[in-house]
């Protein structure tokens, strides 16, 4: 229970900070919006007309999920750069509490924001029932998580804006690029294809445009859901110990 109220005090602080200063929520969406209305309706002749947007909606939620959370550690710096963490040192609240209430801050930001694109996409033709849309959350959720997670870690370890940046922009666009988010990778050459297979979130933008098709029992669903699910416990636990080292 203590963990619980922590991390519910943590994560209200940061809604709070979100909610004083909404701008951010604002312009995360404008990229996606950008692509939905300037790039969607250019792949209607590629994939298949009608169709496209339920093969790119999933891609594009992936991508907000990935470069909306990768960079929350930017936040982190600046609050360790103000002592806020300094602070945290002589209240009772754990690191793990610190770690989940920072990272479901990411996950509703990224919620409502997907709720958003994909109330604009169904008049442009998109079509999904509400139980697929749900378990799309859950694979949405699980990248938050990780990302956050891991962008936390590399901000405790790096503690620098300018050794960060460099260090995800070097991670981010290959990552982007083998994961179909535009196009599927089955269009790929098929040396391409295979490597992209290591990606993990190739695996969740499949599973996801199989949810937005209507197919949650397709076995790429629960292959995403347990490769994300051991990822984000791997980085959980590692920004956890991060976290605690920074504060003992």
């Amino acid at each position: 229970m203590k963990l619980i109220s922590d991390t519910w005090l943590v994560f209200s602080r940061q809604m709070f900070l979100v909610l004083r200063n909404p701008v951010w929520l604002i312009v995360g969406l404008l990229q996606p919006l950008c692509f939905l209305f300037l790039f969607g309706p250019l792949l209607g002749p590629v994939l298949r007309g009608g169709d496209s947007y339920q093969t790119f909606v999933p891609g594009l939620l992936v991508n907000m999920a990935m470069l909306g959370t990768l960079f929350a550690g930017f936040g982190l710096i600046a609050d360790l750069r103000a002592g806020v963490l300094e602070r945290m040192r002589v209240t009772p609240v754990s690191p793990l509490s610190l770690l989940l209430g920072r990272s479901a801050r990411e996950v509703l930001t990224l919620f409502v924001q997907s709720a958003m694109i994909t109330l604009l996409a169904l008049p442009l033709g998109l079509r999904i029932r509400l139980a697929d849309f749900l378990l799309t959350y859950a694979l949405l959720a699980l990248i938050a998580v990780m990302l956050s997670a891991a962008s936390y870690a590399l901000a405790l370890k790096l503690r620098s804006e300018d050794a960060l940046t460099p260090l995800l922009n070097t991670l981010v666009m290959p990552l982007l690029l083998l994961s179909g988010i535009l196009l599927p990778m089955a269009l790929a050459p098929d040396w391409l294809h295979a490597v992209a297979r290591l990606n993990p979130f190739l695996w969740a933008v499949d599973a996801s445009r199989a949810l937005f098709n209507g197919h949650p029992g397709d076995a790429s669903v629960w292959q995403a859901l347990v490769i994300l699910t051991v990822l984000t416990s791997a980085a959980v636990a590692w920004a956890a110990r991060s976290f605690a080292r920074s504060l003992g």
